[in-house]
């Protein structure tokens, strides 16, 4: 194949909304590329060793869901290459664009792209968090994770909406005793939400913790699970173990979107503008899916919708060049970043 061979759909990133994406357009029988930087495909999934909230699964890992999905829409036709990491786009002028990745000189060319490049959890940076994320006993996600403990202790790091909201969803149904830490004297979370914290906190045996933070999570000695947690106090700098069966960290997520800046219109948080309703970005042509877009659930089933609604709208693109312009955003959106 020719490095200026011309696709219909070029797809950047090789996660869920990619491949669902990748699915779909080969489906419709577009010539389908799908560009992924790592070594692999799946993402952020790829680090989750039990899935239970997609639909059709009461249990699989995300390396086993993920190998599912690449499968399938290579089975369409979907060329996916992988180590592959976008370096430059340009929107030429007959409309095509041309992506240039690291593997040398290589280009390609596609009639319409899907950016699905997804998100990654902030982590902590402290000692045993990875070896205790790769055992699954540190999570990112509640939603995710929440059911595995059931009536356990575990402890919530952060101070934002999410933060308090998920430490409220964990305490609420599933734990039987909750410690949250946040850095600060003050929680950045609205208001009513840090109301609503203090509400629950006596009936649902939420310890608030404040100013902590996390210096080390401890693991026993088969390195299997959680021993103990060590915290200090970032006013008078005590430290102290506590002893939990898990740690939920949320303090935000980063866009994979850095290489898109100038290119497509992006907020202050490093995530692609869109409208909601037809996942179309700032340059006509150019579609978002996943977490990486404003307004995303963060969630694997709604990745994998974004990527099928990118897809099927790709085909409105292609049948009329006027399509671009209908139903464009309204005020009220633009005022809530969408």
């Amino acid at each position: 194949m020719a490095d200026t061979e011309l696709y219909d759909v070029a797809i950047l990133g090789g996660g869920p909304a990619g491949l669902a994406a990748a699915l779909y357009a080969g489906r419709d029988r577009y010539s389908t590329l799908v560009l992924e930087k790592n070594g692999l495909p799946g993402g952020q999934i790829m680090l989750t060793e039990s899935v239970e909230n997609y639909p059709g699964y009461e249990h699989v890992s995300g390396a086993d869901l993920i190998g599912h999905m690449a499968d399938q829409a290579r089975t369409f036709g979907a060329d996916l290459r992988t180590g592959q990491e976008v370096t430059a786009l340009r929107r030429e002028d007959d409309g095509t664009f041309t992506v240039t990745t690291n593997d040398g000189e290589a280009a390609f060319r596609a009639r319409a792209l899907i950016l699905a490049p997804g998100s990654e959890y902030r982590r902590l940076g402290v000692p045993g968090e990875e070896a205790m994320r790769q055992m699954g006993k540190v999570s990112y996600c509640a939603t995710c994770d929440g059911a595995f403990y059931r009536d356990k202790h575990v402890l919530t790091v952060g101070g934002g909406n999410t933060a308090v909201e998920d430490t409220i969803y964990l305490a609420t149904r599933f734990t039987a005793r909750t410690t949250m830490i946040h850095r600060r004297t003050e929680f950045r979370a609205q208001a009513v939400l840090v109301e609503e914290l203090y509400k629950h906190a006596a009936e649902h045996a939420i310890d608030v913790r404040l100013p902590y933070v996390v210096e080390e999570i401890v693991a026993t000695g088969d390195g299997t699970a959680i021993d103990h947690v060590v915290i200090r106090n970032a006013a008078t700098e005590q430290r102290e173990s506590l002893a939990v069966d898990g740690v939920f960290v949320f303090v935000g997520m980063n866009p994979n979107t850095a290489f898109l800046k100038g290119f497509v219109e992006i907020n202050e948080l490093g995530y692609i503008k869109c409208d909601p309703v037809f996942l179309r970005t700032s340059v006509p042509g150019v579609f978002v899916a996943g977490d990486c877009r404003t307004r995303a659930m963060m969630q694997l089933a709604t990745a994998t919708a974004d990527g099928v609604t990118a897809a099927m709208l790709v085909k409105e693109y292609f049948r009329d060049p006027h399509w671009w312009e209908t139903h464009r955003r309204v005020p009220e959106q633009e005022a809530l970043g969408w």
